[in-house]
């Protein structure tokens, strides 16, 4: 699929960005891979990673609010990966217009970027908090998926196809809460806040996120939006796993936050299917015709469907987040969560 193609990812120095690429240049032979971004030192940071395959990379300084350097960056690409966004919840909170200008006009930007380029697919990285949103970066997320499902008709004549990704805080991931309680043991600290004794949370790995763009990026016919079969866990069995015995002070859910973090509404039931390891939510549009998708292995989802970190059928207890948390690098950070 990807073979002789040039793929871009905008926010690629991020830690999906450089997951997708190392993924990408090890089973794949590209004839580029670009990294768009506008972090020049992070930019230096990949390039030193990355040093063996520099031959199929190219670097490109931007920002997605800067629709003319799109323009120069899409040119000539085939998929785009469009990871780019604000993610912290208090800084969204902080800064309302700039977390705006970023994730609903930079995704107005990639998409008629994209359209004009004659780009044949663009994935955009969703995020859970964009389901029934209750803070800024969720709802400004929510705009930007709804934006890249209708860009599908917006398109018109022209070929690309737009699809989403959806999944929650990646495991270990720069301001996730396992740096931040890891931090807090690094100090030496026997006690772990917890905003709340009930509340539980999604676990997705960076690989698995991966996993899903590749076969978005492989299938999609346009309008879909992935999301993975994951587990969930609950965030006092998380604190015992990361420092056993610990005390757990409840803190009090912060503004923006949530108890239990959603994927598939119950009104998204009615379009939504169910793949081995995967769903996907199919769009209700005028514009969109239901019979060019593939339902090959697929099951519909019973009606008023819900799929809810709270309610999950697959959990993670103690000892197995002990054992998956020895493969999460320490990356220091606080929680965006």
């Amino acid at each position: 699929m990807l073979n002789g193609k040039t793929v871009l990812i905008t926010g690629g120095t991020g830690s999906f960005g450089k997951a997708f690429s190392k993924r990408v240049l090890e089973n794949y032979d590209p004839k580029k891979v670009i990294i768009f971004s506008r972090d020049e030192f992070k930019q230096w940071q990949m390039k030193m990673t990355f040093a063996k395959h520099l031959d199929k990379m190219r670097f490109f300084i931007g920002d997605v609010r800067d629709k003319e350097r799109l323009y120069r960056a899409f040119d000539g690409v085939d998929y785009v990966v469009h990871a780019a966004a604000m993610k912290q919840v208090p800084a969204c909170e902080y800064n309302p217009f700039e977390a705006v200008k970023t994730n609903v006009l930079g995704a107005y930007n990639v998409i008629d970027a994209a359209i004009d380029s004659n780009v044949k697919k663009v994935v955009a990285l969703s995020t859970d908090k964009a389901v029934n949103p209750v803070n800024l970066y969720g709802g400004t997320k929510l705009v930007s998926d709804k934006l890249f499902i209708s860009a599908n008709a917006y398109a018109g004549a022209k070929k690309t196809v737009f699809s989403i990704v959806r999944y929650g805080n990646v495991a270990g991931s720069r301001g996730s809460i396992i740096p931040y309680f890891r931090s807090l043991v690094e100090k030496g600290s026997t006690s772990l806040p917890i905003t709340d004794h009930s509340m539980t949370r999604f676990w997705i790995t960076l690989e698995e996120g991966v996993d899903l763009v590749l076969k978005a990026l492989s299938e999609s016919y346009g309008g879909e939006t992935y999301i993975s079969k994951i587990p969930s866990f609950k965030v006092t069995d998380l604190a015992q796993a990361i420092c056993p015995g610990c005390e757990m002070p409840e803190v009090g859910i912060r503004e923006g936050e949530k108890l239990h973090e959603v994927m598939i509404t119950k009104e998204d039931s009615l379009t939504t299917y169910e793949y081995e390891k995967h769903y996907v939510i199919y769009p209700r549009m005028d514009w969109c015709d239901p019979g060019k998708y593939n339902l090959d292995g697929a099951k519909k989802v019973p009606y008023r469907f819900e799929y809810c970190s709270g309610t999950n059928t697959q959990w993670l207890n103690v000892s197995r987040l002990q054992s998956l948390l020895t493969k999460i690098p320490f990356e220091n950070g606080h929680s965006a969560d």
